[in-house]
């Protein structure tokens, strides 16, 4: 059975990169070395792995990287801090709710 990554780095500008991966410490060497000039991470090394999820379903983990990249910031930060009642919050429609007090 294959397993699949989803994770999210902190860059040196402390902006978030979230990425998917088979193979977690190859992709975290690869961003850190500058293996890919187009990437990203690049140009905001080093970089630091906040967070990861563990999938054994490949349409599962591009699902949920899908997401999160779509995600706010607070609402990452929530996620890697395990803070379910942020996150919670900071997925209410403003619509509805209106916008949450930070």
């Amino acid at each position: 059975m294959k397993t699949y990554f989803v994770y999210i780095l902190e860059c040196s500008d402390q902006s978030f990169y979230t990425g998917i991966t088979n193979n977690l410490d190859r992709r975290l060497s690869e961003h850190n070395s500058g293996y890919d000039k187009s990437c990203y991470t690049y140009s905001r090394r080093p970089v630091s792995l906040l967070w990861r999820e563990t999938f054994t379903d490949v349409n599962g983990a591009i699902q949920a990287e899908k997401q999160i990249k779509g995600w706010s910031r607070r609402k990452k930060l929530a996620l890697i801090n395990g803070n379910w009642d942020d996150l919670i919050r900071f997925s209410r429609n403003y619509t509805d709710f209106g916008k949450p007090e930070e």
